[in-house]
């Protein structure tokens, strides 16, 4: 399918962040899995390369060009060939990041955004609580304000960059009672004392992607890393999940269009019964129908990105874009690893990775689940 969402400015950059994932990603790949983080090496070469700074002012060290397609280049090309250094990378410069830039300070974001765009610093969001994952009003994590710092007690997990982020925007409760209206977000700094990571979190696939549980203990937070108003964390993340859902759907798409495209090429190149396999009508169609499914999938997140750039892409739009890549991601790369047969279930091919990976975009940026409740409560029921 021929898309005209990108021009070639973008098409140059894309060029950029390929040459990234060919010769600082893929060489290393294996090392980071068994090591369960990405190496600092890769997030320097990436902040060299301006692909970090895409949402920072150029004044504190950025190279912000106010348009969200090299958002979405950067998922696409890391997608392809790393989900989890693809979530590590959104985690950073996609979701967090923005937050900082937003919300901050001038003295904060002159601090801490310069080394975080050139990769110098890695910064994460905690949400997520052991107790409960999509119920973010319900956040148990709390915040006292003691003079002029916030006491800050309580827990994160499933925190993406978590092990070795040296920032962390917290999200947490400062005044109790009030529901979603009492919840701000604090910056911490690694350092800080009563600060501490658990161990990196055995998971079943992205196994590069350092992911971690975090815990606060008396944490001292400065009141000057509060971010934006105290009381509107929980409107801060709601209006920023829209980002962060499109985000998701980009890489989903790209991660299951790379998968296909390999799968194609082994079903031609794969020898049964003196033919390649692609010959036979059940595989054929069945390569036919997954190919389709992601052209027309594409058409609907082009246009998502098109809106998020006109900054008219709705909380809805962003809903149905996330829950429908993921479902398709996970159809066709499942469709792929029947295609490979038993070969597709060993861990030397790309395509039982890309299953593995695949499975848990489908619970995280809000369960699929709660997507369709968002939709259904847009169509008024």
């Amino acid at each position: 399918m021929e898309r005209t969402l990108y021009d070639a400015d973008h098409e140059e950059f894309r060029q950029v962040v390929a040459t990234l994932a060919e010769r600082t990603i893929l060489p290393n790949l294996e090392r980071y899995i068994d090591e369960k983080v990405i190496g600092r090496e890769v997030w320097q070469e990436a902040g060299k390369q301006g692909i970090l700074g895409l949402e920072v002012p150029d004044e504190y060290g950025g190279n912000l060009v106010n348009d969200w397609r090299f958002n979405a280049v950067v998922n696409e090309e890391t997608a392809k060939v790393s989900m989890g250094v693809n979530s590590c990378f959104g985690i950073h410069f996609d979701i967090t990041m923005p937050y900082l830039v937003d919300l901050g300070t001038p003295e904060l974001k002159q601090r801490l955004l310069p080394d975080l765009a050139a990769g110098e610093k890695i910064c994460g969001i905690g949400m997520t609580e052991p107790s409960g994952g999509t119920d973010l009003a319900a956040l148990k994590t709390t915040a006292v304000l003691d003079g002029d710092t916030w006491v800050l007690n309580g827990s994160k997990t499933f925190i993406t960059n978590g092990y070795g982020a040296e920032v962390v925007v917290v999200a947490a409760r400062t005044s109790p009672g009030r529901g979603a209206h009492g919840i701000s977000l604090l910056v911490v700094e690694e350092g800080m004392p009563g600060f501490e990571r658990g161990r990196k979190l055995d998971k079943v696939g992205q196994s590069e992607s350092d992911t971690a549980e975090l815990f606060f203990n008396d944490v001292r937070v400065p009141a000057e890393n509060l971010l934006g108003e105290e009381g509107k964390g929980f409107i801060y993340m709601m209006e920023r999940l829209v980002q962060e859902r499109l985000s998701c759907s980009v890489s989903n798409l790209a991660h299951a269009r790379a998968t296909l495209d390999d799968t194609i090429e082994y079903a031609k190149e794969r020898q049964a019964f003196g033919k390649p396999i692609g010959t036979f009508q059940h595989l054929k169609f069945l390569l036919a129908e997954q190919d389709t499914k992601l052209d027309v999938t594409q058409a609907y997140l082009d246009w998502c990105v098109t809106a998020k750039n006109n900054d008219t892409l709705t909380p809805t739009d962003a809903a149905k874009a996330k829950w429908w890549s993921s479902d398709i991601q996970n159809q066709v790369i499942d469709a792929c690893v029947q295609v490979f047969g038993g070969y597709g279930y060993m861990n030397e091919y790309r395509v039982a990775r890309a299953w593995r990976d695949a499975r848990v975009t489908r619970i995280w940026a809000g369960s699929n689940e709660i997507m369709k409740e968002l939709i259904g409560r847009d169509l008024g029921l």
